[in-house]
């Protein structure tokens, strides 16, 4: 698992400590793509709308996969793109 969440955080797709309401997922993919928190809150729900059911599987999938954003000193914040 530590491979997976070292690949994600590489890329910059982590859990932020602050501004997630539920598990902060929504809130990290946000912050990776460029977009506002709100923004990406509204598209999740849109495509709940458009495709019902994925996203009960990606959601849990992505909270478990994504790493919680790191307070150590020593790594700071991920690499943004």
């Amino acid at each position: 698992m530590n491979g997976i969440h070292g690949k994600f955080y590489e890329q910059g797709l982590v859990r932020p400590r602050n501004g997630g309401m539920i598990a902060g997922v929504c809130a990290g993919v946000a912050r990776r793509i460029g977009l506002g928190a709100g923004a990406t809150r509204v598209l999740f729900i849109v495509s709940m709308i458009v495709i019902p059911g994925s996203q009960i599987l990606v959601y849990p999938l992505l909270w478990i996969l994504m790493p919680k954003e790191s307070a150590h000193p020593t790594y700071g914040s991920p690499p943004m793109a």
